[in-house]
């Protein structure tokens, strides 16, 4: 079975919702605004919309370890602030892999995770009260 070919017509009609679905990520989650090569130390410096930012020593990254200071430092924002791009190293780097290096993948994981638990739904509420009334949460059998 082979996967419908959307014509160019709906491709277009799509473009106008995920130009909205874009400016909202924009305005709620933090994005790049700016990033540079730190010489003195080499790292890659990413500065982000919420006044945080990430430093990723070069050696930590496969993409770019072995390339030139002047290649690394002509850096530039992708249009959305999601990801790095280096023309001359043909490279592109999301600032989500960029924070997966920095902190390891098992923190980033287990933080999704945590705010994913804490999410406050009318359904987990329910499921709440429901799993009270039959004595709580069922024990785990190991």
């Amino acid at each position: 079975m082979s996967k419908r070919t959307l014509t160019d017509a709906e491709i277009r009609a799509q473009i106008p919702a995920a130009r909205r679905r874009a400016e909202r990520l924009r305005r709620t989650a933090p994005h790049a605004k700016a990033a540079h090569l730190d010489r003195a130390d080499r790292r890659i410096v990413v500065e982000l919309t919420n006044g945080a930012s990430l430093s990723i020593p070069v050696r930590l990254v496969p993409a770019v370890r072995n390339a030139s200071d002047e290649d690394l430092g002509e850096v530039v924002v992708g249009p959305g602030g999601v990801g790095l791009h280096w023309e001359r190293l043909d490279a592109d780097l999301t600032v989500g892999y960029l924070a997966g290096l920095a902190l390891g993948s098992r923190v980033l994981l287990r933080a999704a995770g945590a705010a994913g638990g804490v999410a406050r739904t009318a359904a987990k509420a329910r499921a709440a009260r429901i799993n009270g009334r039959r004595g709580g949460r069922p024990r785990a059998h190991s």
